[in-house]
């Protein structure tokens, strides 16, 4: 059975283009970015944003076990120290302007993953890179669409990961030796709307950002929907687990295709659903 759960708006619309939420236990609120503007948001508990810009583009970021973030910018990678002003960009991966950076996350060994797609969506012009802590640059994947949301399994073997261009979100078996992707499967493929970022619960539920779908779904391991949060406006982005225990799962969303009526776009959402998330992974370098 299929459980319906209606989503609560947190914030007035605070993004142009919300993604990339994550929780920061340090201080107990809850960053994401604003993708276009390039700026860092958090908010806490009680629905207060702070915006801080960190460059040109922000697609995506995550804590630093040293402190700070690290940080993808339009075309590679940065670091944004602890009490600092500006991030350290670690230089770009690519020359073309019209290929940027767009969503990513940790994996268990300490290394960030971004992926990238073309600005106008072109298919197979996008790749996924890793970043280890030391700094090493590896591409993993190469002729994606639009890369997207990217989150581990509880027991970190395996990632599930979206390209929006197709509308496929694929399990990926990681080789931490190498590293190197070992299998990449098809876990599903939806047509009705466009799956987005994700993330995964503790019981290894798979939730997922409907981008055009009002949404975010609730996939079981095996690929079965077994929960669908309703969200007050037509785009939302990606999804987190937040709160003191993780038990909140909070919504960023988009400005971008929603139309003049949607006056909720670009908001935080934030519901309980009754399961909770795992610990967020951070950066190790």
């Amino acid at each position: 059975m299929t459980s319906t759960i209606v989503a609560e708006q947190v914030t007035p619309p605070v993004a142009e283009h919300g993604e990339g939420p994550v929780w920061d236990a340090r201080t107990g609120e809850l960053a994401s970015v604003d993708m276009h503007k390039g700026d860092l948001l958090t908010v806490d508990r009680n629905g207060t944003v702070r915006r801080r810009h960190v460059g040109e583009l922000l697609a995506a970021l995550r804590p630093r076990t040293a402190g700070g973030w690290v940080l993808a910018l339009a075309r590679g990678f940065a670091l944004l120290d602890e009490g600092a002003e500006q991030p350290r960009d670690l230089g770009d991966l690519w020359p073309e302007r019209d290929v940027r950076m767009n969503d990513g996350g940790c994996d268990p060994e300490g290394a960030f993953w971004c992926g990238s797609m073309a600005t106008d969506s072109a298919p197979g012009r996008g790749a996924l890179y890793r970043l280890a802590p030391d700094g090493t640059v590896t591409t993993m994947i190469t002729g994606v669409s639009v890369s997207n949301g990217l989150h581990w399994t509880p027991d970190g073997s395996h990632a599930y990961y979206v390209d929006s261009g197709p509308g496929t979100i694929d399990v990926l078996t990681i080789d931490y030796a190498t590293p190197a992707i070992a299998e990449r499967r098809r876990f599903r493929t939806l047509s009705d709307a466009t799956p987005d970022g994700l993330t995964v619960d503790a019981e290894g539920g798979v939730w997922v950002a409907m981008w055009g779908g009002s949404a975010v779904r609730r996939y079981a391991p095996d690929g079965e929907l077994t929960a669908v949060v309703e969200v007050p406006t037509t785009h939302p982005t990606s999804c987190a687990f937040g709160g003191p225990d993780l038990d909140e799962l909070w919504i960023t969303s988009s400005t971008q295709g929603a139309g003049a009526q949607d006056d909720r776009a670009g908001a935080l959402y934030r519901c309980r659903p009754g399961v909770t998330g795992l610990q967020p992974l951070s950066y190790g370098g």
